[in-house]
């Protein structure tokens, strides 16, 4: 048994990913936290990881004991290394939705319990995982299948990209210049195994994809930023006639909160191929599942 974090959708191997999406099925999970607990620090506020990373605990027969960020005060009153060993203390599990990703580096790299990154400026592994499991159930397998993601490529799109290229699938990501993949991004992603495309051009992603995703143009911290970036985003929203031109059986993802008129118009959001809801549900599920399958690995 090998004790094992998730800061990022590639600390998992394919198989592992299939195994934790396989476990967010189970009709019947395991009560792998009877009469434990687990510690959910939010230096970063989320109606949605709250709510789903408390039920997948409750579900699982535990205790979820939310924490707001002033109450550990990370790096403040006391180091992310600290606050780790004494949560570690008291629970099964631990996690994090931070602004720096080092904070859940460092908090992994001393816990006697898994670790799980709920958010940080780098990564979204826990939306990854749900937009995976989206994406199967929607079309079965994800062979032969592209994702388009459309807008900023912030860390749900980093991690939405990983995660589908460890799955096989297709990675389309079109961005205004200034605000696409890195060149160690594109690295990553290819390292992956993804058949990548970056474009400037939405239309060039869409063209046929499977899915369309889309993400707020400015992200939680970046609200200064905002009108600047309405004005570079300008082309950027999904609309009817950018859904026209994937496949003919195309879905709508976006991890929410969505701000329609901006990133995504309104008839696409709440139209016939959104699946945003049963993707809010599908964090719940992705979550159980992941944290079923990371106390099956831990020692003890």
């Amino acid at each position: 048994m090998t004790l094992r974090h998730l800061l990022e959708v590639d600390d998992l191997t394919p198989d592992e990913v299939t195994a934790v999406l396989d476990a967010a099925e189970a009709p019947d999970p395991p009560q792998v936290l009877a009469r434990k607990g687990v510690a959910l620090v939010f230096e970063k506020p989320s109606a949605r990881t709250r709510n789903s990373m408390e039920m997948a605990v409750v579900q699982l027969g535990g205790h979820p004991v939310s924490i707001r960020g002033e109450e550990v005060a990370i790096d403040v009153r006391e180091s992310a290394e600290d606050v780790a060993r004494t949560l570690a203390c008291y629970h099964a599990a631990i996690g994090a939705r931070v602004f720096e990703h080092d904070k859940v580096e460092r908090m992994a790299a001393v816990s006697h319990v898994p670790v799980v990154n709920l958010l940080s400026d780098d990564a979204h592994p826990c939306q990854a995982l749900a937009d995976l499991l989206t994406i199967r159930q929607r079309f079965g397998s994800f062979a032969g299948r592209a994702v388009a993601y459309v807008g900023d490529f912030n860390n749900v799109a980093r991690s939405l990209a990983i995660g589908a290229a460890l799955v096989g699938l297709s990675v389309r990501v079109a961005c205004p210049p200034g605000h696409g993949p890195s060149a160690a991004d594109v690295d990553r992603i290819r390292a992956a195994g993804a058949e990548l495309l970056v474009t400037h051009r939405p239309e060039e992603a869409a063209d046929g994809a499977d899915v369309v995703y889309a993400d707020v143009w400015a992200s939680m911290g970046q609200e200064a930023e905002a009108a600047a970036r309405k004005l570079a985003f300008e082309g950027f929203t999904v609309d009817d006639a950018l859904m026209a031109r994937a496949a003919s059986d195309a879905v709508f993802l976006h991890c929410l909160p969505a701000h329609r008129g901006d990133e995504v118009a309104a008839s696409v959001c709440d139209g016939p191929q959104s699946l945003i809801w049963q993707l809010a549900e599908n964090r719940m599920h992705a979550q159980r599942g992941l944290l079923v399958w990371l106390l099956q690995q831990a020692p003890g």
